[in-house]
């Protein structure tokens, strides 16, 4: 993972949780860390990682996600084994 990828690692697990993480730069995270990224209906993303599978939606029309997304996401994370 290059320094952007670990700032926004950094920015998900971040206190109080953020809310302006661009979607993008998240997406970029993941497949540095392995991730499978797959598109679903409408902006439904599936996203695989260490054995654990969960779904989320891209936010539109704004790039930036909202702090249940950021929410879920370090959920996700933490389920996979990612720590900051």
């Amino acid at each position: 993972m290059n320094k952007k990828h670990q700032k926004t690692l950094q920015q998900i697990f971040q206190d109080p949780i953020q809310a302006n993480i661009v979607w993008r730069d998240i997406e970029t995270m993941l497949k540095a860390l392995g991730a499978e990224i797959s598109e679903g209906s409408g902006s439904r993303v599936r996203i695989a990682l260490n054995n654990k599978r969960a779904v989320f939606h891209r936010p539109h029309p704004k790039k930036e996600t909202d702090k249940g997304a950021v929410n879920s996401m370090r959920r996700f994370l933490k389920e996979a084994g990612i720590k900051c």
